[in-house]
């Protein structure tokens, strides 16, 4: 009960805009552990997110089981990124468990690296189990060709704090997923306060491309939303 407790409110911290903590000075990410006891795992953690993924292990990792045919129904900027918000249905199956798709943001650039590459744009969705687990599925956004269905958030951003706007497209989740789905896979934490650990990570290998104008209209609203690079520690990355 008090592990689902905790989650809930992690899954929480990431839905509020919170003046408390921020990307810069004194609030930037290397003070965050200070600023709040609630945060400390952000100083203490062994297994934080974002990492480079390096030094894979070779596994007979399933398919991820994705089932994302529903609906962003509102668009929110809560100064520390911009996140859409679900309707019911999303799922996601791993490890013989059910996790519901809470909410997909933004992060300029990525979190995550990859054999030390930086992507100008990454994309987090955000799962719940019943039982307050929790998994992200990461995707990346690399420059590329005009992307339409980006395009459609696009046009919904709320430019200033606390804004939010009503989708009204028919944007999918699955619309912004690769068509290949293989991933890299590996325990983390939530990369924002409070850093909570005990996540469950996948991370697309295939990226998606956006035109660069496309990943800049992001940029413009978020500006630079990443946390560095955190220890792998003696955490293995499977693919």
């Amino acid at each position: 009960m008090k592990k689902t407790l905790l989650s809930l409110l992690a899954i929480g911290s990431l839905f509020a805009s919170d003046g408390t903590w921020g990307y810069s000075g004194d609030i930037g990410p290397s003070h965050w552990g200070d600023l709040k006891s609630e945060y400390q795992m952000c100083k203490i953690g062994k297994n934080q997110s974002p990492i480079n993924i390096t030094n894979e292990i070779k596994a007979n990792l399933k398919p991820l089981k994705i089932e994302y045919n529903v609906k962003a129904y509102e668009f929110v900027n809560n100064g520390h990124t911009l996140k859409a918000k679900m309707k019911k249905g999303g799922k996601l199956y791993i490890d013989n468990k059910e996790f519901k798709l809470i909410q997909f943001h933004f992060h300029t650039p990525s979190e995550n690296t990859i054999e030390g590459k930086f992507f100008p744009m990454e994309a987090h969705f955000v799962h719940a189990s019943k039982d307050g687990e929790l998994a992200v599925v990461s995707v990346m956004f690399q420059n590329g060709k005009y992307n339409a269905t980006m395009q459609k958030l696009i046009n919904n951003i709320p430019k200033h704090l606390d804004y939010k706007n009503i989708c009204k497209t028919n944007l999918k989740a699955k619309d912004l997923l690769p068509k290949n789905l293989d991933y890299y896979r590996f325990n983390g934490s939530l990369t924002t306060p409070p850093c909570s650990e005990g996540v469950r990570w996948f991370v697309l290998k295939t990226p998606v491309e956006m035109s660069p104008a496309q990943i800049k209209e992001f940029e413009k609203v978020m500006g630079k939303n990443n946390r560095p690079i955190q220890p792998i520690n003696a955490r293995v990355i499977l693919k």
